[in-house]
């Protein structure tokens, strides 16, 4: 699944840094500039936003690939030369083919310079941060439940074993699938079956044999599978046969790499969440936009594992948790904080610039909300053109990318949720807390 998830991440970028400097140069040239001043002060305010969305992005990579495996190894690599040339062809390559247009006598338009619905609009978001807290609130109390009780379908890297892939012929059931390997494992050890993908095709996972460490643990395994399915497959299907045709592929984990798989996992989430808090204090000189930018990240993060368990079970294709899982978890992480480092550059402007900027809370959400209302069309495109990807992904990409891909578009939808209600308006609360405390603590003084 890792090719598609590069293919989706470096659309993502690209897509990103480019709407980023087009809607910018439209708003200079709505403010009045001609066309060759427009483009460059587009490009030069949209760089520290293309910057810092792209650093907390390869911060994220860097983590996949220290803590990951394999190909989410290789993933990693991957995404991090990706958004480098992404970068590198937003922001000099069609620059320069812009100037040199400009400098050869063409005639640049952009069709979409008049006032828009976007600039128009003033929706005061923030104004309803307390239920859209309940709303989230709702939905990760509703998930931790599940987690507790019913708990996820993990894959075989998180909960160990060998998975095989096979395919018959003719269409069947799971439950057909299921009692006829009853017969063939011992008691105890029957193997579970999904479906995966159409009706003659299914995932087996056994526990069978997996401390066993001998040579022969993996032939017997195959063997009991053969003796289990020799009725769904022709009669002269030797085994052989049966392990180069019926078995499309196969995946053993064993105990002690699943446990070093999780800790890897658990570390790779947590220490993404905190070098990217860290990264925009830094940035930003201010402990409300990191603590803002921590709180959504981990929303989004609890949002989508809520949804895996409260869903898993109930969907026409498997929704496993695994590293591809994890891999799709930051990759969420990178798009979500992406989104809310616009509306913070913007904020960071407008309050540079002290467009009504005071020490009054009103006049303080007053600026947060203009922030979000201006970045808004970039907000709306960006998500619209990442959810159209992942919404092909997830229809033509295959069976084993319908689980990381339906995360996801839930990650997408809520991770622009969660920049829009949740990021900026923690930074208010944040911000009204701490100017509390320290009134608290002159007037104790």
């Amino acid at each position: 699944p890792f090719e598609g998830q590069s293919f989706y991440r470096l659309v993502q970028v690209d897509v990103d840094g480019n709407v980023l400097i087009i809607e910018r140069i439209k708003e200079e040239l709505r403010n009045g500039l001609n066309v060759r001043d427009a483009v460059r002060e587009g490009y030069s305010h949209a760089m520290s936003s293309i910057i810092d969305a792209n650093v907390t992005t390869i911060l994220t990579a860097i983590i996949l690939f220290v803590f990951g495996t394999g190909p989410i190894q290789g993933f990693a690599t991957t995404l991090m030369i990706g958004i480098c040339t992404s970068v590198f062809c937003a922001v000099f390559i069609s620059r320069t083919i812009m100037e040199y247009m400009m400098d050869k006598g063409y005639n640049l338009t952009f069709s979409s310079a008049k006032p828009s619905f976007f600039d128009t609009i003033n929706v005061q978001f923030t104004a309803k941060r307390r239920i859209m807290y309940l709303v989230s609130g709702v939905v990760i109390l509703a998930g931790f439940v599940s987690m507790f009780t019913r708990g996820f379908s993990l894959g075989v890297d998180f909960k160990g074993g060998r998975a095989y892939y096979v395919q018959f012929d003719q269409s069947k059931s799971s439950s057909e699938v299921r009692d006829a390997l009853k017969l063939s494992f011992p008691e105890g050890a029957s193997p579970e079956v999904k479906t995966f993908g159409g009706d003659n095709k299914f995932k087996i996972t056994t526990s069978y044999l997996i401390d066993d460490k001998s040579e022969t643990a993996d032939a017997q395994v195959e063997n009991n599978l053969y003796e289990g399915l020799k009725t769904f497959i022709p009669a002269n299907t030797s085994l052989k046969d049966f392990q180069e045709k019926v078995i499309l592929s196969s995946q053993k984990v064993g105990p002690t790499i699943v446990d070093d798989i999780k800790q890897s996992a658990i570390y790779a989430i947590i220490i993404a969440i905190l070098g990217i808090a860290g990264y925009i204090l830094l940035r930003f000189r201010s402990i409300e936009y990191s603590a803002g930018a921590a709180v959504s990240l981990i929303h989004d993060v609890l949002i989508v594992m809520s949804v895996f368990s409260l869903l898993w079970g109930f969907l026409p294709f498997s929704l496993d948790v695994d590293q591809a899982f994890i891999a799709a978890i930051l990759t969420i992480v990178g798009y979500s904080i992406n989104d809310t480092v616009v509306v913070y550059d913007r904020l960071r402007e407008y309050l540079s610039n002290k467009k009504g900027a005071t020490d009054d809370d009103k006049a303080d959400e007053t600026i947060i909300n203009d922030a979000i209302n201006r970045t808004l069309s970039r907000t709306t495109i960006t998500s619209f053109t990442t959810v159209l990807t992942v919404l092909f992904l997830f229809l033509f990409g295959g069976d084993v990318l319908k689980s990381f891909s339906f995360a996801l578009l839930i990650g997408l939808i809520v991770g622009t949720y969660s920049s829009i209600f949740i990021a900026s308006a923690i930074v208010i609360d944040v911000k009204k807390w701490r100017t509390k405390k320290t009134v608290a603590v002159v007037a104790a003084n």
